[in-house]
């Protein structure tokens, strides 16, 4: 499907990034997924490269871009098949966070070093206790001079163990009637005392993306960190929620298509019976369902891009691409693995890789079940 959504200089944009992946991202995979981490500085080399944040502003230290440049990182990554290499986490989700929220002394402080790669960061909202209910946090942040101090957990954070600063969720009102207006958000730097980064998780898929667990211990924060208004951090979170759940559908839809298009060049060359196996009816229906599907995400999914960057209220939509793209990624690269045989149980194929990574994506920013409850009330139900 021809698509009119970038302009010239998002392509060129994408052949220099293209050309970053086959130099610095490609060669070095297996070793980050057997280390269970991306090194520092390939994170250096895309702020180089001005991969980083392509949408930040050049008085920011940025390149100048849109989110159309922040698009075909994510697709570019996608179809590469790497999920380890959190570029969107911190470009996408986290940095906006201190962009919209930050005061001027704060952007400057951090978001130079945040596009040039010196400063990764992660955002630690999820709690052992509790995952999509935000309001149920219950790290708490208690204010004593020109302090806060924070205790509590953290868990399942993505870049915990090499990030150098966290956007944390916590409790500023302690009172269950006032459970939405009492949380704030705190930028932490990694190395403050009473901030302890807890053991690397072992996961399913993505095993190149250190995700951890984080501990508070009277962790004292200075209050000049605190993004926003204290007790403002919810109305905070679902502001941005809309856009990182648009980047989770991003990703699922460009991976859906390298899947696919990996899976019909291999069924054409695989023979069986005497003849490719792309010849078998079976074979083509099954692509055909599959194909269909790929190309009516990728409409919905342009339309919704546009719609995005002119700036658009899109918390229905986001939720809705967030919940359709990664079912079909999930139904999608199983049907896919089906025609490898058992080369699809393999860990040295690709398609065997995209199959773990994608079950992560009907869970993370927030579950699927979610996603359904927030379109059902978007819908006024």
């Amino acid at each position: 499907m021809e698509r009119a959504i970038f302009r010239e200089e998002h392509e060129m944009f994408r052949q220099s990034f293209l050309r970053f992946i086959e130099r610095e991202v490609k060669p070095n995979q297996a070793r980050w997924m057997e280390q269970g981490s991306v090194d520092h500085e390939a994170w250096r080399k895309a702020g180089e490269g001005g991969f980083l944040c392509p949408w930040l502003e050049e008085a920011h230290g940025g390149p100048g871009g849109d989110f159309l440049h922040s698009v075909v990182v994510i697709e570019e990554m996608a179809r590469a098949y790497d999920a380890g290499f959190a570029m969107s986490l911190h470009s996408d989700v986290v940095v906006p966070y201190i962009h919209t929220f930050g005061t001027d002394a704060q952007k400057a402080r951090w978001l130079r070093k945040c596009a040039s790669g010196e400063i990764v960061t992660a955002v630690a909202m999820t709690e052992p206790g509790t995952g999509s209910d935000l309001a149920a946090i219950a790290t708490t942040a208690r204010r004593d001079g020109d302090h806060y101090v924070l205790n509590g957990a953290k868990t399942f954070i993505s870049n915990g163990i090499l990030c150098d600063l966290c956007v944390v969720a916590a409790r500023t009102d302690p009172d269950p009637a006032n459970a939405h207006r009492g949380i704030s958000l705190f930028a932490v730097e990694a190395g403050t005392p009473g901030f302890i980064k807890g053991k690397k998780l072992h996961k399913m898929g993505m095993p190149a993306q250190d995700t951890s667990e984080l501990a508070f211990e009277d962790c004292r924060v200075p209050a000049e960190n605190r993004l926003g208004e204290e007790g403002g951090g919810f109305p905070m979170l679902m502001q941005k929620l809309q856009q990182e759940r648009l980047v989770v559908a991003i990703g699922s839809q460009a991976a859906a298509e390298q899947v696919l298009t990996d899976t019909i060049a291999y069924c054409k060359d695989r023979k069986a019976f005497g003849k490719p196996i792309s010849k078998f009816q079976n074979t083509q229906f099954k692509l055909a369902e599959c194909a269909t599907k790929v190309e009516v995400g990728r409409a919905f999914l342009d339309k919704l891009i546009t719609e995005h960057v002119a700036g658009k209220y899109l918390v229905k939509e986001c939720s809705m691409a967030k919940l359709w793209q990664t079912e079909m990624l999930g139904e999608v690269v199983d049907t896919c693995l089906q025609f490898f045989g058992g080369y699809g149980y393999m860990l040295e194929y690709p398609v065997t890789r995209a199959y773990m990574d994608a079950r992560v994506q009907r869970i993370f920013a927030g579950t699927n079940e979610i996603m359904k409850v927030i379109i059902a009330k978007q819908m006024g139900l």
